[in-house]
């Protein structure tokens, strides 16, 4: 299963408008996109509540998953957003 380690640029984390527009866009990906901390339990990236939960934090380096058709451009696209400082703008 392809897999990116990404480090979060949002100086508030994955939480309330960071963790919104990731959700968005994992939503609109071609399969199912996974986030995890390490060691922690991964959650779906679409889901806003789960992002929120993982309590990923400023510099935090997150592992996203995907299997499947897609699964290298959607990984691709997610890394992007999470590697962006989503508070800016």
């Amino acid at each position: 299963m392809p897999e990116r380690r990404v480090t979060v640029a949002s100086k508030v984390g994955l939480h309330a408008r960071p963790a919104a527009v990731l959700a968005k866009a994992a939503a609109g990906q071609p399969v199912a996109v996974t986030i995890r901390k390490d060691g922690g339990e991964p959650v779906e990236a679409k889901s806003v509540l789960g992002l929120m939960t993982l309590g990923a934090m400023h510099g935090d380096e997150v592992v996203l998953s995907a299997e499947g058709d897609g699964a290298e451009s959607a990984l691709d696209a997610i890394a992007e957003i999470i590697s962006t400082d989503l508070d800016e703008g």
